[in-house]
């Protein structure tokens, strides 16, 4: 049972299969990064809705001239030394000048923006403040949808799904708590590739597969593939 827990777990949980994708492209995402930065030069990083979590399990907070900032709705917690923790909202980032950043970083944060339009806004945003970006989001329409675990539910009519999240425990092998259910079927405007190249029409796609088939999207602008 717990290898079933662990396959419908969220990608928080260190043994979900979440995390272990996660982990993958957190791999390919510093093959980018480290062909593109030296080591030694100041770099700083903006990651939008990011958790200090996914950085300490990478070796880019120790590099000596790193600095790395977490900006979200909320104040995260973090004791790394190169790692600073604000409020913001990622569609406004009117503290910021141009190309302030040296990197943009954000996973799975943009198809939780409600409309196309406040996408729209943190993508031009994106790429005001940072000169590189690495944007992850996942694929509209890979079978099954990633934050219920539930085949194709990003294609039923939402009355449907809050039924199947808050009556049965077929997501996630759980009953969602009823708010929960609701402010996620609000929020999330899941994007497909097309709309992803849109947002970000000077970047390149990188993307994550499983049997062949697009998990996830990331939109960057690294000059080299890893």
């Amino acid at each position: 049972m717990s290898f079933i827990s662990d396959l419908f777990a969220p990608s928080d949980q260190p043994s979900s299969l979440g995390a272990r994708f996660r982990a993958k492209r957190q791999a390919d995402f510093e093959v980018f990064f480290f062909r593109t930065f030296s080591k030694n030069e100041p770099i700083r990083i903006l990651d939008l809705g990011g958790t200090a979590y996914f950085w300490e399990k990478s070796n880019i907070p120790d590099l000596p001239n790193v600095s790395i900032t977490l900006l979200n709705l909320y104040l995260e917690t973090s004791k790394h030394p190169h790692i600073e923790t604000i409020m913001g909202d990622a569609t406004e980032l009117i503290d910021f000048k141009a190309n302030e950043f040296d990197l943009v970083f954000s996973n799975s944060v943009i198809e939780h923006l409600y409309t196309k339009a406040n996408q729209q806004k943190m993508a031009t945003e994106i790429q005001r403040v940072g000169k590189y970006y690495f944007i992850q989001t996942p694929n509209k329409h890979f079978p099954v949808e990633a934050h219920y675990a539930l085949p194709f539910a990003q294609y039923m009519p939402k009355s449907w799904v809050y039924f199947i999240l808050t009556q049965t425990k077929l997501s996630r092998l759980q009953k969602w708590e009823k708010d929960a259910a609701k402010q996620y079927l609000e929020e999330i405007r899941l994007i497909t590739e097309p709309e992803m190249k849109d947002l970000f029409p000077n970047s390149l796609i990188y993307k994550e597969k499983l049997m062949g088939l697009i998990k996830s999207i990331s939109a960057h602008n690294f000059k080299s593939k890893a």
